[in-house]
């Protein structure tokens, strides 16, 4: 619907090929972040023989992207859930029940912090909100509690969680761009991209462009959204 307020979301799975969602493992958060940060890393080889002199650093690899997030736990009162504007009987008020905001924040470790004793790693993670994909693991978190009762009980506090990008295997050496039509590829669409024009960059031929589109399940190719991503198979198998 135009205009619904869309909740950045988490989901967590116990395997690799985030097909299996754990019980109870997707997180909304309460306030969508005014930002997040995407970092990358190069990683250069600097190693030379001894006695010879300096040399260019050679590149080794682009390590997976980090993404840093912010996540805001309230209840106070003062922080109201509209849900959708046309429907006023979703509204929540996010009051203190009792445990101030630590239900709230062991619901939420319990997807991104919580140990899967079956894979003996934590929870492999997809965090969604508008054009933002991605899928991680959590590598660092620090809560900070900023408001509390008399008791001491915690009102409101802040989470700074830093994700670790994963890439599945299956998927693995199409990321790496090698720029072959019998390799698999994954493009991100720009602004002005078409299917039929990144089908003529990856196949050399733009006549594919509807297997690809019958490929990556697109039921409205002509309108891709920047930032997009989209599978381009081996041009024997399409």
């Amino acid at each position: 619907m135009s205009g619904e307020l869309i909740k950045l979301k988490i989901t967590a799975y116990s395997n690799p090929g985030f097909t299996d969602e754990i019980a109870n493992g997707e997180f909304k958060t309460l306030l969508n972040p005014d930002k997040y940060t995407f970092k990358y890393k190069i990683e250069q080889n600097e190693e030379q023989a001894s006695g010879t002199s300096a040399l260019a650093p050679r590149f080794n690899k682009a390590l997976p992207e980090d993404l840093d997030l912010e996540f805001v736990f309230d209840r106070t009162g003062v922080i109201i859930d509209y849900g959708s504007p046309s429907s006023d009987k979703d509204n929540v008020v996010y009051k203190d029940e009792g445990n101030g905001v630590i239900d709230d924040i062991e619901s939420f470790k319990h997807v991104v912090f919580e140990y899967n004793g079956t894979e003996h790693r934590p929870n492999y993670l997809e965090i969604s909100w508008g054009t933002l994909l991605f899928k991680g693991t959590l590598s660092e978190m620090d809560i900070t509690f900023k408001l509390f009762k008399p008791s001491g009980m915690p009102l409101r506090a802040v989470a700074k969680a830093k994700f670790k990008g994963f890439v599945e295997d299956n998927l693995r050496v199409a990321m790496e761009n090698n720029q072959s039509p019998d390799l698999t590829h994954i493009k991100t669409v720009k602004a002005g991209d078409t299917l039929p024009l990144m089908a003529y960059r990856v196949y050399g031929d733009s006549k594919y462009y509807l297997e690809v589109a019958k490929v990556n399940r697109l039921t409205n190719f002509r309108q891709l959204k920047a930032g997009q991503k989209i599978v381009f198979p081996p041009i024997k198998k399409v």
